[in-house]
């Protein structure tokens, strides 16, 4: 999704409308899918995805999102992710993070449209430094520069940055040379039967030493088949995600039976 950052003039009609977080005119809910820790047999995080109320797909729900909207959607996921998640027992998990997706172009200045989301922390008991916030790397950037200081400044408030989907868009090794995150997922493209697949082993190999060199913990996302993990396992990943694990559920933070 792609929009210029505004000019200073329509800043604060932005974070009025980030504020308004009624003004949307559908409405969703969220399902959680865990990150595991393989090694361990603990539950790193869960991630909120976005959902139709009637279980529609997040297409669906994205499709439904335009520059009209999308400040006050951006908010609202991160406000409805905070909620659910404290409603469903996520407080219960000793350190276990909340992960929540976030639009960089719908950010006008990080320290001020962050104020919603430390606003639903403090409403809900939500501890702010167990937020996780990610952004793919499939969406296309417009302004570099301006995630790189939204990235600084959650790093700042004490949040978990993550670069999502890395190796399936845009960016790639360029958007990790400008700046580094606490966490890089790697995407299912490159996941994907990996077990019998070289190529993509020698590049996940690759991606695991420049991770170690720059001190990125790296999750591998997609994960179907016990002959993946264990695939992965060997290459030193030790967070995955996938349905080999849990599938999404809006009802109940799903449970993981590690074997």
């Amino acid at each position: 999704m792609t929009q210029n950052i505004p000019s200073s003039p329509s800043i604060s009609v932005g974070c009025t409308e980030c504020r308004d977080l009624e003004g949307l005119d559908f409405d969703f809910t969220m399902a959680f899918q865990p990150i595991v820790n393989v090694r361990a047999c603990t539950i790193y995080a869960y991630e909120a995805l976005v959902r139709g109320v009637n279980g529609e797909s997040a297409a669906s729900i994205l499709s439904q999102v335009n520059d009209g909207n999308r400040y006050r959607f951006d908010q609202a996921c991160r406000v409805k992710a905070i909620e659910r998640a404290t409603e469903l027992g996520l407080l219960s998990a000793p350190d276990c993070k909340l992960s929540i997706n976030f639009l960089p172009n719908a950010v006008y200045r990080a320290e001020t449209c962050i104020r919603a989301t430390l606003e639903a922390a403090r409403k809900f008991g939500f501890p702010p430094g167990r937020l996780m916030f990610e952004v793919t790397e499939g969406e296309r950037i417009v302004d570099p520069m301006h995630l790189k200081g939204i990235f600084e400044e959650y790093a700042r408030q004490g949040f978990t940055t993550s670069i999502d989907d890395f190796g399936s868009g845009y960016s790639g090794l360029n958007l990790l040379a400008m700046f580094q995150p606490h966490v890089l997922k790697i995407d299912m493209a490159l996941t994907r039967n990996i077990n019998s697949d070289p190529v993509r082993l020698a590049i996940i190999e690759g991606v695991m030493l420049v991770a170690k060199r720059l001190n990125i913990i790296v999750v591998a996302e997609g994960i179907e088949t016990f002959e993946e993990r264990d695939a992965l396992i060997g290459l030193g990943v030790e967070l995955m995600q996938g349905y080999y694990f849990a599938r999404p559920d809006t009802a109940v933070l799903p449970t993981v039976i590690f074997q």
